[in-house]
């Protein structure tokens, strides 16, 4: 038996042990006992690391719709499958079930085929959170069309970018969106990129807000009269176990966003297993991650991993401090949500609230709590198993990433003894090792270095759309022969893994990777702009926020500073969006840089931090008298 489903820490190691001595047998028992499949593989697993090429289940042929709905159908067709909760709380909520699922997807796949979309053809997503979102990524999938979801803050230039990069045929968008008290033009920022963009033969457009947009003739149209003439019936395309699924952009630490490339077999078998064993899910709980489906959170557990285990989950449209800041408190006494999955950065915005926000609602539904997106502080930790878990509701503070597409380091509630701000252990089928800098590894406990993966696990990203060079030069090449995550960790005296942050150049600010090389591009287009160089420092809220330092070209030094902040922050937002602005700028008349020219950032992060005390030797710098000068000049 593969022990799908596991109850005790025992049942843990056993299990842990068993996927890691014969991973192939280990990850063929979940794939044969708990999914539909309309070919069985030939081979579990072909890998290499060095190519890299991974397969998994190869041969395999399947649907992941099938699995996601249409078995759910015999014993679940009226359960709810999503549990829509609309930005305005006046608004009603609406319950769609795994018939109506159905019914809507089928729909949807079937409008995508009457305006020629074909198995491998790319359809970007660009909407709010709205069930056409969900039901679109599973439509694209239904028919074979690989889909690309774009998070609805991007810029037009950011979402150009990606349209070009993966020669969309199709985009999915609506006219508007609700986020808090505002309605943001979703449909008129589609049509800014489009100008910049040759594939797009297709615009499909929920009417969401009922804002006016501008129509192009015989490429844009509106869905709902679409969907009310499609068939309600359309037969799930079979691909192959590795056929493309989706494709999802991610922040480099160079300049273009890399496509992440994830399949369709392996994806769904992890995705599916984890969800099941990190949340502890048992039939006719009620799910709710609070991310957005334009991250990888929201692909694997917002839709994909909740579905394939026949679960109810919740999609919000709104943010955590509208209208005010009981609004995640009161879903959860309103859904009775069992398992609630939110991001450190919510978690501490909300405790620097007034208590009264929580306590005004009954959180006693809750039985698992679950953060993502970067490791949790420890005050964030205690306020969240104190005042929402009630001390009774284990938090799985979860580590995984785009690449990985699933979690790979997490407690089992219940089962594995929490620690705040660790990880704990990884979990079935996963192998962690920690690298030190000259590529040997770190044996035993209490000690730290970079974490690397030694075996491929189902869901792992195949390939970068398009350029599987970079692929193999961004995760295969600092350590042959493994994955490496680009984070450093540490392994305590019992073997729980802390993770301590990004070793490159990605800083995460509020759970999203943010590379800075894209943001200092965009930066030195500003026309006052020589040079700039962008690191993190610590942010009560953020977790991480982005100190810039900006060299100015003798035509912008004797410009307002505060209107060039504003100028530098509003070009930031138009290449790449509001969640990229710069908290802190200073402009400063040099950077600290090697012999070679290359910027220092350990040093400029030291410095924005506020720890000048240790900055090591500088005496090596091509300019050491600028360090001094920087420091003075700290905001």
């Amino acid at each position: 038996m593969s022990n799908y489903h596991i109850k005790s820490l025992e049942e843990y190691f056993n299990v842990y042990r068993r996927s890691i001595r014969n991973p192939e047998t280990f990850w063929a028992e979940v794939a044969e006992e708990h999914f539909l499949w309309r070919k069985k593989w030939d081979k579990v697993l072909e890998w290499d690391f060095k190519e890299p090429k991974i397969e998994w289940f190869k041969g395999a042929k399947l649907n992941i719709t099938e699995n996601c709905i249409d078995r759910h159908l015999v014993t679940k067709a009226d359960q709810p499958a999503i549990l829509f909760e609309p930005n305005n709380p006046d608004e009603d909520s609406i319950a769609i079930s795994y018939r109506q699922l159905h019914e809507r997807v089928c729909k949807m796949a079937n409008v995508l085929k009457s305006k020629g979309i074909q198995k491998g053809d790319r359809v970007v997503i660009y909407m709010p959170m709205i069930p056409e979102l969900a039901v679109s990524l599973l439509a694209c999938a239904r028919i074979g069309a690989v889909h690309s979801v774009v998070f609805a803050g991007f810029s037009s230039s950011a979402l150009a970018a990606r349209i070009n990069d993966c020669e969309a045929k199709a985009v999915m968008t609506s006219d508007g969106s609700f986020r808090g008290a505002k309605t943001i033009a979703i449909k008129a920022i589609v049509d800014e990129a489009l100008k910049n963009c040759t594939t797009v033969e297709t615009v499909l457009v929920v009417n969401r807000t009922g804002e006016d947009v501008q129509m192009q003739v015989g490429r844009d149209h509106w869905l709902e009269p679409l969907l009310d003439e499609a068939d309600s019936h359309c037969d799930a395309e079979i691909m192959d176990a590795e056929d493309p699924l989706f494709i999802l952009y991610t922040s480099g630490s160079t300049g273009k966003p890399k496509g992440m490339l994830h399949t369709t077999a392996g994806y769904m078998v992890y995705t599916a297993y984890t969800f099941k064993n990190v949340f502890q899910y048992q039939d006719e709980d009620v799910y709710w991650c609070t991310a957005d489906i334009g991250w990888i959170t929201g692909h694997s557990y917002i839709v994909y991993g909740p579905l394939a285990n026949g679960a109810t989950t919740v999609m919000f449209e709104g943010v955590p401090s509208y209208p005010d800041f009981s609004r995640f408190w009161e879903i959860i006494e309103k859904h009775k949500v069992n398992q609630f999955y939110t991001a450190p950065t919510a978690i501490r915005a909300l405790a620097k609230e007034n208590l009264d926000y929580v306590t005004g609602s009954d959180l006693s539904s809750l039985k698992v709590l679950g953060t993502v997106g970067e490791p949790i502080n420890e005050e964030a930790w205690h306020w969240y198993n104190d005042h929402i878990g009630d001390k009774k509701s284990p938090i799985v503070d979860t580590w995984w990433q785009t690449e990985t597409g699933g979690i790979m380091i997490s407690p089992i509630p219940f089962i594995t003894p929490t620690k705040p701000t660790y990880a704990t252990l990884p979990l079935p089928g996963i192998q962690p090792v920690l690298m030190d800098e000259n590529g040997n590894e770190i044996f035993g406990n209490q000690v730290d270095g970079r974490l690397c993966i030694q075996f491929p696990w189902p869901s792992i990203a195949r390939s970068i759309w398009g350029n599987h060079q970079r692929y193999a030069e961004t995760y295969f090449s600092a350590f042959p022969g493994m994955y490496f995550t680009g984070d450093g960790a540490l392994r305590d005296e019992v073997g729980y893994y802390r993770i301590t942050g990004r070793v490159d150049d990605v800083i995460i600010v509020s759970g999203h990777n943010l590379g800075t090389a894209p943001i200092e591009d965009a930066i030195n287009e500003h026309n006052a702009v020589a040079e700039s160089a962008i690191v993190g420092y610590p942010h009560d809220i953020k977790g991480n926020a982005l100190y810039g330092y900006v060299i100015l070209k003798e035509t912008g030094e004797n410009r307002d500073r505060d209107n060039l902040k504003k100028e530098i922050n509003q070009v930031i937002t138009e290449h790449i969006g509001p969640i990229a602005k710069l908290d802190k700028i200073q402009f400063t008349a040099g950077l600290p840089k090697t012999r070679s020219g290359k910027i220092m950032r350990r040093i400029l992060r030291k410095i924005a931090s506020n720890e000048t005390e240790n900055l090591g030797d500088i005496s090596t710098l091509l300019n050491p008298e600028i360090v001094d000068e920087i420091i003075k000049g700290k905001i």
